[in-house]
């Protein structure tokens, strides 16, 4: 169905209506279906109408009420509808009687959020993630599938004495898990292409600061600022646009800001509500550049009402992946939307009100990240003999140099490095 759908979108956009249920135990509840019309339009739909139904529980068959299933079959059909989407996950069974009942295409949010990142991915490990993820999703609702199949069969557990729909299934059912497989095989390999290049970067000691946030909130906004600002290469932006999940692959900047300060600035796929745990645990190794971070930058839509939502959103979703105990700037972005009468404003050494955008406050941000990576850089001097032209050219490439003078027994710099580089080469430290 999914092929089918995605290959007519090409050619028309497909007209949507969206359906939740409102239980109380959310309560972002409109906000949910606000960014559900949201998902539908990034992946190409149009939203023509919505349908909410207020319960205290969840319907096991048909997720909401049976009466409000028969109005939403109604409303699909005057609204001349192609797909309805529920805005949660359902399972194989409400998915089934659905669509049985509604004579329509019927997904969740998990598959569309999933439909969303199979059409956004670019790079060979993100799609291969993004494979995973559809798998272990439709695996896990193989069940019921093949209804039109007899079930027809002996007691002897074999596929011979089994009906036409069994066989169909376990053969569905070995086809994923044997797909799956080589997936988690690509993907190791991918794993430890990522896990030497971490290491190279780890040698190098430039801190590495990645953005983290909200999905929309103006994290790779940020990362071309700051690639303009300081690289100033074209080639070297990445995708920017006013949508949801318009980034998934993590992408990584070596930003020199003078001075010999360097950072590797990492942009990561934004976050969002009910986002899908098995995307989580898909996006884990690209998520690697979060966990081994010196430094996060939590971009927050300020001019958004429910920007603190999405910080709780983001610090959920650090929690799941094992991103905790690092150091945090709050970046209130999009503040020049908000009213302010001063912008930037920093307050105290770990929140920033500022613009993307317009780059109001880049500047006091980057002073920010230098006064937090830098903290444990130290001034110091050496005095390399002219045979340990090692040892000082190190510092020349790692370190911020003030000084140096030539003597008669060896060069003396006078640097600010890591602490861990000053006690490598303590031998040489003078005064």
């Amino acid at each position: 169905m999914g092929e089918e759908r995605r290959m007519e979108g090409m050619e028309k956009k497909e007209r949507a209506i969206l359906v939740g249920a409102d239980t109380g135990e959310d309560g972002n509840f409109e906000r949910s279906m606000e960014e559900l019309g949201e998902l539908a339009k990034a992946c190409g739909m149009s939203v023509e109408g919505v349908a909410v139904q207020k319960m205290d529980s969840i319907n096991k068959a048909f997720y909401i009420g049976t009466g409000k299933v028969r109005e939403v079959k109604e409303y699909a059909k005057a609204l001349e509808a192609d797909i309805i989407i529920f805005d949660n996950s359902l399972t194989p069974s409400q998915l089934r009687n659905l669509q049985k009942e509604t004579e329509k295409p019927v997904m969740d949010r998990t598959a569309l959020i999933l439909d969303i990142f199979s059409k956004r991915a670019q790079t060979r490990e993100a799609k291969l993630q993004v494979e995973t993820a559809r798998l272990q999703y439709l695996m896990s609702r193989l069940v019921g599938m093949h209804d039109a199949l007899t079930r027809q069969g002996g007691a002897s557990g074999s596929m011979s004495s089994k009906g036409a729909g069994e066989k169909k299934l376990e053969l569905d059912r070995r086809k994923i898990e044997k797909r799956l497989a080589q997936l988690r095989r690509e993907l190791d390999e991918v794993a430890k292409e990522r896990e030497n290049q971490s290491k190279r970067r780890a040698k190098s000691r430039i801190p590495k600061v990645s953005l983290v946030g909200y999905t929309n909130a103006g994290k790779s906004t940020l990362m071309n600022a700051m690639v303009d600002r300081y690289l100033q290469d074209e080639e070297k932006k990445v995708v920017e646009k006013d949508m949801l999940f318009a980034t998934l692959d993590t992408t990584v900047r070596k930003i020199d800001m003078g001075n010999n300060r360097e950072i590797l600035l990492a942009d990561t796929v934004g976050f969002i509500h009910k986002l899908p745990h098995g995307l989580v645990k898909a996006f884990r190794s690209t998520l690697e550049a979060v966990k081994n971070a010196d430094l996060l930058l939590y971009v927050v839509d300020y001019s958004d009402t429910e920007y603190k939502q999405q910080i709780q959103v983001t610090e959920q979703t650090l929690l799941e992946i094992g991103a905790k105990n690092i150091p945090v700037i709050y970046v209130y972005n999009k503040a020049d939307l908000c009213g302010m009468e001063q912008i930037p404003k920093r307050v105290g050494e770990d929140k920033i009100y500022m613009s993307a955008k317009t780059t109001q406050g880049l500047e006091e941000l980057v002073e920010m990240i230098q006064e937090k990576v830098y903290a444990e850089y130290i001034r110091a001097k050496f005095l390399f003999p002219y045979q340990q032209g090692q040892g000082m050219s190190y510092f020349m490439e790692h370190a911020k140099v003030f000084g140096q003078e030539y003597l008669e027994e060896g060069i003396r710099l006078d640097v600010s490095c890591h602490r861990a580089d000053a006690e490598k080469y303590a031998e040489f430290l003078v005064g």
